[in-house]
C-alpha cells in the first residue's frame, strides 16, 4: 500500500496557488514545492500540472514570466495576482469547512445518533 494520497476533484487548482504562493516557480518547481509541502504525500503528474497552470494564468489568477531557472535553463515562472491570491483565501477557507464537517461526521458515536 502506498502512503500517497489521491487527489480529489479540484484541489490541484488550490495545491498550485498554495504553492505558487510560497514563492515564484516554475513548472517542475510547482511539482517539487507540492511534494515538499505534502510530506511528499501528493505527487503531481506533469501531464496534469501543465494543463491546470495555463487554466489558471488564463483565469487571471496567475501571472508567467520567462526567466532562467537553477539549472541555467529558459523557464517560465509563475506568480500570484491579487485575484489569485483571493481565490486561495476563499478556497482555502471552504476546504477547511468541509475538513471539519466530514472530521465531525466521521467521528459520530452510535450513542450521538
Amino acid at each position: 500500500m502506498t502512503d500517497q494520497a489521491q487527489l480529489l476533484p479540484g484541489t490541484l487548482d488550490l495545491l498550485i496557488l498554495k504553492a505558487v504562493s510560497l514563492g515564484p516557480l516554475h513548472g517542475y518547481g510547482v511539482l517539487l514545492r507540492i511534494a515538499q509541502i505534502s510530506a511528499e504525500a501528493l505527487l503531481i503528474e506533469q501531464g496534469a500540472l501543465y494543463p491546470a497552470l495555463f487554466r489558471l494564468v488564463r483565469q487571471g489568477l496567475l501571472q508567467a514570466s520567462w526567466g532562467v531557472s537553477d539549472n541555467n535553463r529558459r523557464a517560465k515562472f509563475y506568480e500570484l495576482t491579487t485575484a489569485g491570491r483571493k481565490r486561495l483565501q476563499e478556497e482555502t477557507e471552504g476546504w477547511n469547512r468541509l475538513a471539519v464537517a466530514i472530521a465531525t461526521a466521521l467521528a459520530a458515536q452510535p450513542e450521538e445518533v
